[in-house]
Formats: C-alpha cells, structure tokens, sequence
C-alpha cells in the first residue's frame, strides 16, 4: 500500500494538482454519471480539504456548494442528500452523483487543499450535461376561424435536451408540412394561416424531437363558412320560435285554468245566493201563517173577557 501511495500521491515536486478525467461528461436524466478528479501531493492526507461546487447551466448567477471532505467528515448539499458521494476516499476526489436531472447540468468545480502543501493547480472543471427526451407539447390556436380570416396555430415545448426541432403539418384530410416561425426561446413554434377557407379545416399535429425521442400533440381546425353560419342563424331562429310558441301555450293554459276556477267559484256564489233566497220566502210564509192565529186567539180571548 505504501508502494501505491508513493507512485499515485506523492510527487518529488513541493506543489500540489488536480487533474480531471474529463472536460465534458454527458448523462441521459434519470442515469448515474462518475465526475473524475484525482491529485497528486507529497505530503501526508491528515488535513486533506477537498470542496466541489457547481455553477447551474440554468442559474449561472447562483453557484452552490456540492459536497465537502473536511477533517475526515463529509457533507453534502441539502438539496442533494441521498444523491451524491465520494467514491474513492481518500486516494481521490472522484464522486458520482445519481438519479439525474436536468437541473443538474452546468461547471463542477473539483478544488483540492492539503496543508501545508501550497497548491499549484488546486482546481478542475468539468462540464455536466443531462439529456432529456421532449417533454409532451402544447397545441392550441387563436384568431378568427370565419372564412377570410387569420389563424395562428403555436406549439410550445417545456423540456428538451438537445434542444427539440418543431415541426408542423396538417394530418387530415391530406397530409402537408407547414413552414414554421420559431420564437426567441426555441421551445416554442407558431404557424400563421391567412385567408383561411373551407379546405383550412382539419386534423394539425406539431411534434418535438431529439435524440431520445419524438412526442406530438393535435389540434383540430374548424373554419365557419357562410352556409354554416346562415344554419346556425336559421337553428337560432328555430329554437327562438320554439320558446316563444311554448311560452305563448303556457299563457293559454294559465288562463284557461283560471277562467275555470273563476266560473266555478261564481256558481258557488250562485248556489249559496239561491238558497238563502229560498229560506227567506219560507221563513216569509210560515210568518205569515202563524200571523192569523195570533189574531185569533187574540179575539177569542177578547170575546170571553167581555162575556
């Protein structure tokens, strides 16, 4: 081992180096990717220091810290727990970092210290690339679908390394590539159509493609000529006459069934009105009836008090 340590670590020289395996390292996301950074030193690993850190591809204004071997501890990264570690401690500095991303990407700096050896070249740099397939694009389309009018049909892409090409074409009835007007991010891809027309309508597909794949999405297309808006009027008109007959109906019936009501509480009234009537002459004859008896009784009475 001591043969070992004095061919790969030590060095007559009085000054320390880096060396990395590799300037640029590419992984597909999801993978495992090995960053390589070996050191030569004359002098004994007791307060070895070794410090990776990483400048985003997508945030270069903000540098982080990876991980670090101080004193014999190691410390990673929060955002990174479970996800990177050195691989061959303390003979290198290598480390591998699993389960990529493509926020991964970006410059790895690997800085070695070993006091009190003063450091010529104390620094490597190795560039991360993660690859990733096209994420699955958006179709839509805005303007105005009357006959002679402008249609933008626009595709956008969230994810995609190498950048995906955008392509556009109409599938149905007939297949037929379109040219395309990439915008300023290169994720996204737009189709102008002017004066459009009947043979407008159809089946449109943009698809996104890289080196790890293609993914697609449709848009349908449907131009209103003006036979189909005079039979959207006439179905409009139709559906208005068939409320207002229908409401018309509805008053009839409310009314009918009131003057229904209305005769029937009337011959009520009528029937009540009648009777009492009836019982007025009745009561009218029995006065009448009883009234000669009173007169005479009375009389009777008169007679037999004279006698």
């Amino acid at each position: 081992m001591s043969g070992f340590l004095d061919s790969c670590l030590f060095s007559d020289s009085a000054a320390l180096t880096v060396t990395m395996r590799e300037n640029s390292v590419e992984a597909v996301r999801g993978d495992s990717v090995l960053l390589g950074c070996s050191f030569l030193t004359s002098t004994p690993l007791h307060r070895l220091n070794i410090v990776w850190t990483l400048v985003p591809s997508s945030s270069p204004e903000s540098p982080m810290q990876v991980i670090v071997f101080d004193h014999g501890q190691v410390m990673e990264d929060p955002s990174l727990t479970g996800r990177v570690s050195f691989t061959g401690l303390p003979w290198t500095a290598d480390i591998v970092l699993n389960d990529t991303r493509v926020s991964d990407s970006g410059v790895y700096r690997c800085m070695v210290n070993n006091p009190p050896e003063a450091a010529e070249e104390d620094v490597g740099e190795v560039v991360l690339t993660v690859l990733a397939p096209p994420s699955l694009p958006v179709c839509q389309w805005t303007g105005d679908v009357d006959v002679g009018g402008q249609v933008t049909l626009s595709c956008s892409v969230m994810e995609g390394v190498p950048t995906p090409e955008i392509h556009w074409e109409k599938v149905s009835p007939e297949e037929v590539p379109l040219p395309v007007d990439m915008e300023g991010d290169l994720l996204s891809a737009s189709v102008q159509i002017a004066n459009v027309s009947s043979q407008t309508s159809g089946q449109y597909r943009c698809s996104a493609s890289n080196l790890l794949g293609t993914e697609s999405c449709l848009v349908r297309l449907s131009v209103h000529t003006p036979a189909d808006t005079h039979k959207s009027s006439g179905v409009l008109q139709g559906v208005l006459l068939t409320m207002s007959m229908s409401a018309l109906l509805m008053a009839l019936v409310l009314l009918l069934l009131w003057l229904h009501r209305t005769g029937q509480d009337f011959r009520r009234r009528g029937g009540r009105r009648r009777r009492r009537e009836r019982k007025g002459v009745k009561g009218e004859e029995e006065e009448e009836e009883e009234s000669p008896r009173e007169l005479r009784f009375s009389a009777s009475v008169m007679k037999r008090s004279f006698v």
